[in-house]
């Protein structure tokens, strides 16, 4: 069994056990969730909160969307609707910040940088943004380098975010969020008439190097940052670029030679209780070292049309998750829910492009009040091909009736499931009271076995189905949210396998959402 494999066995939860994380939390020591770099040049960004013109049902025609010119101005958009504040929360003395982009527990182990090469938008080099100031800070100056047009952000992550409170599952959690990040800056592309393309050619070792993430003395002991993913920001049309992918790579790595950098991390906290020596090997062994080259996805085409009528930036801005759902509201009609579940298909979606590679993630689905059907176990394979491997998978009592209005959709057996849903995610009422709520089943072993990298993207895909499934809820008058936490293998058996084949690797839950009124509420950036 590989690292991989042996680190994912090791880290379910269990109806008699859960995950090892740590015996207490130290809240005076809780990592601070903003990452500063002391000694860099400050670059400012426009003040954050401006409206687009564009509205939700826009987003089912991206390319008709008109193409914002790119500045400092719709720079800082894209920043802010893809990692920058959404409000300020206050219960009693404790205050925290929520963000734009989804994250396990409101930690968010994800930070991103900027690579520019444009020019008459600022000097040339690596930045890194800084969500709470809502500016830049300039790691790294280039000489002149021969692309003179390109725009790239890369993300990585800081598993001790997550490992704080979560311990060794920290890692899953991590993986999700950059999912998250990616579907996250994918809509705010779009909303500016942008697309985005993930650069599959670079392996992590040399984004790390032009992110400078692997320059190990300018960061505090146990707060290192390990490289994710890097993207390209079309910001225009991708055949205007006079830089192919693969020539601006070389150049790109060969700047990097005469690059001088500047700042250094400050401290994200000052003691660290625990040690989780298992993320460190799940990190080394899950390396992307690879340069597989693979191009963009072709659009999808919506068949549903939203019935959501507001602007893309506020409902980007009041997604969050929801902590309480009112178990006695009206049914969602069959059209919202229908709507969610094509959202979740690439050939439905122009804003799944982003994702190269083809579906491995499918969903069974715990219907519990949804207007036309019955509650119970349903089943929606995101590919044609994946149906077969389900059905071989499943237990064979499972009816596997086409559901008529949707016809990817199968109800697998009709019964009332809120009880099972609840005990299935670590006894957690939300999955229960809810309109619906879901586990994301990845083609786990075939993944896995052609490469360990293989682990993250599973959840990496996850991340970016739960992202679509938070906005598209918040669109319809709804509330979503994600479920790290629930017992691995007990999801299996109730569906009647118990090999790798297939793995549960997120759950998810949308439903009518109810607001604590003791929690006060404060805008994102009235701190500046």
């Amino acid at each position: 069994m590989t690292t991989v494999s042996q680190y994912h066995q090791r880290t379910k939860h269990r109806f008699n056990r859960y995950a090892k994380g740590p015996e207490t939390l130290d809240w005076d020591d809780q990592p601070d969730p903003f990452r500063r770099f002391e000694g860099c040049e400050i670059v400012s960004l426009p003040s954050p909160g401006v409206d687009l013109s564009v509205s939700w049902r826009q987003l089912d025609r991206p390319r008709q969307i008109q193409t914002q010119a790119l500045s400092l101005d719709t720079l800082g958009l894209f920043l802010e609707l893809s990692f920058g504040l959404s409000a300020w929360k206050q219960y009693g003395p404790d205050r925290w910040a929520l963000r734009n982009n989804p994250s396990s527990g409101n930690l968010h182990p994800t930070e991103a940088y900027l690579i520019n090469n444009v020019s008459a938008l600022m000097p040339q080099g690596v930045y890194h943004y800084a969500s709470y100031h809502h500016h830049l800070e300039r790691r790294a100056a280039f000489s002149a380098a021969e692309v003179n047009d390109s725009l790239l952000i890369g993300l990585t992550s800081i598993a001790w975010r997550e490992a704080w409170k979560y311990g060794e599952r920290a890692y899953r959690y991590c993986q999700l969020d950059i999912g998250h990040a990616l579907a996250a800056m994918r809509y705010a592309a779009a909303a500016l008439g942008w697309r985005l393309q993930l650069l599959t050619v670079y392996n992590d070792q040399e984004i790390a190097a032009l992110l400078g993430v692997d320059r190990v003395d300018e960061f505090v002991d146990g707060e290192r940052e390990t490289p994710d993913l890097l993207c390209r920001i079309d910001y225009k049309n991708a055949d205007e670029f006079s830089t192919s992918i693969e020539r601006e790579r070389e150049i790109l790595l060969e700047t990097l030679q005469q690059a001088d950098w500047y700042g250094k991390a400050r401290s994200l906290g000052a003691y660290h209780m625990y040690r989780w020596s298992i993320i460190d090997e799940v990190e080394k062994a899950a390396e992307k070292r690879d340069h597989q080259l693979i191009g963009v996805s072709e659009a999808g085409q919506t068949v549903i049309e939203s019935a959501g009528q507001a602007n893309v930036s506020s409902i980007i801005r009041q997604r969050r998750s929801a902590q309480h759902f009112n178990q006695h509201a009206e049914a969602m009609p069959t059209s919202n829910f229908y709507r969610m579940l094509s959202m979740l298909m690439a050939e439905n979606n122009p804003l799944l492009d982003v994702w190269p590679w083809r579906p491995a993630t499918h969903l069974a689905l715990f219907v519990h009040n949804v207007e036309g059907l019955s509650p119970g176990l349903y089943c929606l394979p995101r590919s044609q091909a994946a149906l077969l491997t389900l059905r071989q998978q499943f237990s064979d009592q499972f009816e596997w009736r086409s559901v008529d209005q949707f016809p990817s959709l199968y109800a697998l057996h009709d019964a009332d499931l809120k009880q099972i849903a609840k005990a299935l995610s670590c006894h957690q009422a939300i999955a229960a009271n809810g309109a619906f709520s879901l586990g994301m089943l990845t083609e786990f072993k075939d993944n896995v076995e052609q490469s360990d990298w293989h682990y993250r993207r599973l959840f990496w895909e996850c991340g970016y189905l739960g992202q679509i499934l938070y906005l598209e809820a918040e669109a319809l008058g709804y509330r979503g949210t994600g479920i790290g936490c629930f017992f691995d293998d007990e999801v299996h058996s109730l569906l009647g396998f118990s090999d790798d084949e297939l793995q549960s690797l997120y759950h998810f839950t949308v439903g009518e959402a109810l607001l604590d009124s003791r929690i006060q509420t404060f805008p994102a950036y009235g701190h500046l």
